[in-house]
């Protein structure tokens, strides 16, 4: 049996290769655990977090706010932004981020979330596709939001329940998740609001991954 000096030592060396293991590994791992707490502690304190979701587009780029306070989803407001066909591409990809740029000022969300580019047969619609996210993903970023990226299979899956839903159904499920919507609202404003349900289902277990990352 270990007497109390004994006891004492142990600790005593211990305490030292604790710090010397610490100091190694840079605190690194501490410093994101510390910013997780706060993050975490900031959220509990103002209870509500604001989402932005978005259906990027080049001829329509859908939005969606939505605010999570628990389990509890409240729609908050949502549109559609579409550039005239008639300009340049350069212009048009302007238009979308100036838009949605006044669209962040306006209601303020404290996260994001977009709709992962869909690759199709054309790869001249894809490439216009990337061009049209990319301005979209760059609002919210210039505004200091990480911008969580989700597969439409994996929005419709944590919308409907089923990855092959079509947009009539993913349009039906929003508005039933969140009643107080505008009823004749577009189905891009509904695909921008399925994809902020999508983060406020996952955004958790998101900003864990990223803190052990």
């Amino acid at each position: 049996m270990a007497t109390g000096t004994s006891k004492t030592c142990a600790k005593r060396r211990i305490k030292p290769c604790f710090a010397a293991v610490l100091q190694l590994s840079g605190q690194s791992w501490l410093r994101d655990l510390r910013e997780s707490i706060v993050a975490d502690t900031s959220e509990h304190m103002k209870n509500v977090v604001r989402i932005l979701g978005l259906d990027p587009g080049l001829r329509r780029l859908g939005w969606g706010l939505i605010d999570v306070e628990g389990a509890r989803l409240s729609w908050v407001a949502h549109g559609v932004i579409e550039p005239p066909t008639d300009l340049d591409l350069s212009v048009r990809l302007l238009h979308l981020f100036d838009h949605l740029t006044a669209v962040i000022a306006e209601w303020t969300p404290d996260e994001a979330a977009i709709e992962e580019t869909f690759v199709n047969m054309n790869p001249s619609s894809t490439l216009k596709l990337g061009h049209a996210r990319a301005a979209a993903m760059l609002a919210p970023a210039k505004a200091g939001m990480l911008v969580a990226e989700y597969a439409a299979l994996d929005i419709k899956k944590s919308v409907v329940g089923a990855g092959k839903a079509d947009k009539e159904q993913v349009l039906f499920m929003v508005k039933r998740l969140l009643p107080k919507a505008d009823t004749t609202m577009k189905a891009d404003a509904a695909d921008a609001l399925a994809c902020a349900i999508t983060h406020a289902h996952k955004r958790k277990v998101n900003n864990l991954k990223r803190m052990l990352a």
